[in-house]
């Protein structure tokens, strides 16, 4: 059995390469969750709109998203997408960190589609007589949803919404095809560099299985704090 040895991985360009790719995992899972939250929770109320006009956007959006492999969404955002900008926005956008922005949008509009359906989900478990009886005291549909539905939906949401987020910080790995310089592509590049695959993805997905835990532990901290039980 081959002698395994770290010390060369949590040393030199080999652990600024692995830390500098750890550093952008986190990055993208927090930028696309404060992206996708906000987003989700307007899909979700679309959803719900008396408007059916609006019902049928946010279905075609959400159908649309979650049917489509989030592989085929990065290449699309990455090769396809820019090609219909302008050329000056086109030109900054391949100058700049082109691959970052694509896996973001990518991530985010796949996430919130996703989080559309458990917040959804989560709006239909609160008692209807909350919404008639907001909507007795002058409440309009958004200020119903706004000030009493929604915030009670987030906390019965909160499960599947910690499942949404691990899910995003595992699927930044998928962001490596395009060449975003993530955690996934780091780690491809030690292996490469100094021919130890083993340790190098040993790492990798021990850095992936400790942050996996630490969000279902913080979740799951969350749950016991805030009972997510709905109002009668």
């Amino acid at each position: 059995m081959p002698l395994l040895d770290f010390g060369p991985l949590l040393a030199g360009p080999y652990r600024d390469w692995l830390i500098a790719g750890l550093r952008l995992s986190l990055l993208l899972t927090a930028v696309c969750l404060l992206l996708a939250l906000p987003l989700a929770s307007l899909v979700a109320l679309a959803r719900l709109s008396p408007l059916r006009g609006l019902r049928a956007l946010a279905w075609a959006y959400v159908e649309g998203m979650r049917s489509v492999p989030l592989l085929v969404h990065l290449l699309f955002w990455y090769f396809a997408a820019p090609e219909l900008l302008p050329d000056a926005p086109k030109t900054w956008l391949y100058a700049g960190q082109i691959e970052t922005a694509s896996a973001i949008a990518a991530l985010t509009l796949y996430t919130a589609a996703y989080m559309a359906e458990d917040m959804r989900s989560g709006l239909n478990a609160v008692p209807r007589t909350q919404f008639e009886a907001a909507r007795a005291l002058g409440f309009t549909f958004l200020a119903t949803m706004r000030l009493v539905i929604l915030p009670q939906a987030l906390r019965i949401t909160v499960p599947p919404l910690i499942s949404q987020t691990l899910n995003l910080w595992k699927n930044t790995s998928i962001a490596t095809v395009i060449g975003t310089a993530e955690l996934m592509y780091q780690a491809q590049r030690v292996e490469t560099a100094s021919f130890r695959g083993f340790e190098t993805f040993a790492l990798a997905t021990a850095v992936y299985l400790g942050l996996s835990l630490a969000i279902s532990l913080a979740g799951w901290a969350f749950q016991r704090r805030y009972p997510t039980r709905p109002a009668a």
